[in-house]
């Protein structure tokens, strides 16, 4: 009997198909050990074939007897064809690494420790029972859920709206269906109550994958998935649309709009284009769950009358918060301290007293972003990266935040010998000192991606709910998911720190960020909140839309620079960039890509530019945007392309940067 079998290592240049002979009946989808080569390596059953005209070799085991789905399959075909990637590629992904390991078996838990810390007090759970509430806004938003069960639907919910209930509604009917539900976060850190609610309502149905596991608690993960005949509750991020699940009924995605979605390395996908396939393929639900979708989902989800409306708190009480907006440019609102208004300290003051939290949000981690010498201009740069180190006062030390590098700070400039070195801008570590020194009696804490075990949001959750702090500092960590009784205030220490970057999305970013964070406080739990907006900006339509929770004003206005700019939804869009040890070969060939591809009609190709992060240890990176009306016409210039290992194209790219 022979087989065709999809390698997970590629072994030319356009990778492919494989096939092999064995005695024994196999089932497509069956994982493999295979020779190629002089080497051996796995790869996943495609089908059988009757006969062949050349010789083959001989399979040389199986490793499981139960067979991948036929929908992983599917998608292992889709994911290659759309985002032209190879298949041993794109198979490899969909397999836990070190597969073909004799693990020692442990037991795992397949969630986390923090689950029976804290859920939702409106949640009634007994054994044989789950009562979950509704008003009347949820009622309406999960009929027409249902009411198109085989589709992609949008479930714009503004925050506070009560989404979770939603998804714990739909959980729980596909559940007593015999199906299981995967829910994707886009980073359990950031979704902790999210994840805990599910944990108490669906118990020990719950299996969780995150960063912190290790590479054979994730095999084991796989394995139980791979064998298991019982409905689970599958969470995690996007890997955890990989798992080989039997039964799949229901397809969530939190926070939709979240970067962490699209994968960076290769092979370079979507996680929402794929549970969108896997769902259509499946003839199953897929949600997409956010205060503020991205522009081009949007877009589409209207297109096809597929949004559905949440606008309506959760919480009767909640209330709409009082907003302060700081002009940066008006420095006697700064008399006090330069990184904090005046009103923002009188406010942190006042929550001192009355026991109440206040949140101070800075999408910068570190103390000070660079390092100059005032004297020469010299530059502390990361030697691998070449960007501007950042100083991490409490370690006293400059640290990449690219590739993690670290050294010594200077006492004295190394290219002129001259002591003044100055350290300009400031991060959230910064922050904590200045507000430590301020308010010396109050409980602070920061988290950001600087943390360690144990100093996390989430390992600190359950004290930073119950008021054990007073002042929370840090980046997009805490402006998503939480939910605190005690917090009355929000502030913001420089709204419009990402506007200024070079990307077409960089707009939406801002906007995202801004309402999210906006959104923990006015919850309903303190009869007042106020939200303190510190801007050089602040006209700009995305801080206005965002302090508004209006996101049709800031769609709008975004789809007409979009439409203006030829991005998405309007365009396709493609970004390529090559990479050589001199500046001057990469110009060369980038060049060389440019003039071949501007003969193509169907595009339109931007003009040369150095890349974001244009110099690395690597060489330097130059790029080309190529847009089209066209997908497949997109892609067939991509083929088109003659082989290049220099040459690397990221297709539907959320930022260009």
């Amino acid at each position: 009997m022979f087989y065709e079998v999809i390698p997970i290592q590629q072994f030319r240049k356009s990778g492919g198909i494989l096939t092999y002979s064995s005695d024994k009946k196999l089932t497509p989808g069956q994982i493999v050990e295979i020779p190629l080569g002089k080497k051996s390596t796995y790869g996943i059953v495609y089908q059988s074939v009757k006969s062949v005209d050349f010789p083959t070799k001989p399979i040389t085991r199986t490793l499981y007897s139960t067979p991948l789905p036929a929908h992983i399959i599917k998608s292992i075909f889709w994911l290659s064809d759309y985002y032209l990637s190879p298949l041993p590629v794109v198979a490899k992904m969909f397999l836990p690494l070190g597969i073909g390991k004799n693990r020692r078996k442990k037991p795992i838990s397949t969630s986390t420790d923090a689950s029976s810390k804290t859920a939702s007090n409106k949640l009634s759970v007994t054994q044989n029972s789950i009562s979950i509430p509704l008003n009347n806004a949820q009622k309406t938003a999960l009929n027409n859920l249902w009411d198109n069960p085989n589709s992609t639907r949008l479930l714009h919910g503004v925050t506070g709206s009560g989404k979770t209930n939603i998804y714990l509604k739909m959980a729980s009917s596909v559940l007593k269906q015999g199906k299981s539900v995967v829910l994707l976060v886009p980073e359990i850190a950031l979704t902790s109550q999210l994840v805990q609610i599910h944990e108490k309502v669906f118990s020990k149905k719950v299996v969780l994958l995150h960063s912190r596991q290790t590479e054979a608690e994730r095999h084991q993960i796989w394995e139980l998935v791979l064998n298991s005949n019982s409905p689970q509750v599958i969470i995690g991020p996007r890997s955890a649309l990989l798992l080989p699940i039997k039964n799949p009924g229901l397809i969530i995605i939190d926070e939709a709009h979240e970067s962490s979605y699209f994968q960076e390395n290769n092979p370079r996908y979507s996680s929402l284009r794929l549970a969108s396939y896997m769902a259509n393929y499946l003839k199953i639900p897929c949600i997409y769950g956010t205060a503020t979708p991205l522009i081009s989902d949007y877009y589409l989800a209207s297109s096809k009358s597929a949004v559905i409306p949440l606008s309506e708190k959760a919480k009767k009480t909640a209330t709409e918060p009082k907003f302060h907006i700081i002009d940066l440019c008006d420095k006697t609102c700064f008399s006090k301290n330069r990184y904090f208004s005046n009103a923002l300290l009188d406010n942190i003051s006042q929550n001192l007293t009355d026991h109440h939290q206040t949140l101070i949000f800075h999408n910068r981690r570190g103390s000070a972003n660079l390092t100059l010498c005032d004297n020469c201009g010299w530059q502390a740069l990361c030697p691998n990266c070449f960007l501007p180190l950042t100083l991490h006062a409490d370690d006293y030390k400059l640290v990449c935040h690219t590739c993690g590098a670290s050294q010594k700070v200077p006492s004295s400039c190394p290219e002129c010998g001259h002591i003044d070195i100055h350290h300009k801008g400031f991060g959230t570590k910064l922050l904590e000192a200045e507000l430590k020194r301020l308010f010396p009696k109050a409980r602070v804490v920061r988290f950001d991606a600087d943390n360690v075990k144990g100093d996390t949001l989430d390992a600190k959750f359950t004290e930073v709910k119950s008021g054990e702090y007073d002042i929370i500092i840090g980046t997009q960590t805490i402006a998503k998911g939480l939910d605190l009784p005690l917090l009355a205030t929000v502030g913001v220490v420089q709204a419009d720190a990402g506007l200024s970057l070079p990307d077409y999305s960089s707009e939406e970013r801002t906007f995202h960020l801004l309402t999210q964070v906006i959104g923990r406080v006015g919850r309903g739990h303190l009869a007042a909140a106020d939200v303190f907006i510190q801007t050089y900006q602040p006209n700009h339509p995305a801080i206005k839309a965002a302090i508004a929770s209006d996101y049709v004003a800031f769609y709008n206005y975004a789809l007409s620079n979009r439409r203006k700019g030829h991005f998405p939804p309007f365009y396709y869009i493609a970004k390529l960039s090559v990479t050589y040890k001199t500046e001057a070969t990469s110009i060369k060939y980038i060049k060389l890509y440019q003039n071949t591809l501007r003969k193509n009609p169907h595009l339109v190709v931007s003009q040369p530019t150095p890349a974001f992060h244009e110099r690395a240890s690597t060489g330097y990176t130059w790029q080309i945007v190529l847009r089209s009306t066209s997908r497949k016409q997109l892609l067939s210039a991509l083929k088109s392309l003659p082989a290049n290992s220099k040459l690397h194209f990221t297709i539907d790219p959320p930022s260009l940067l």
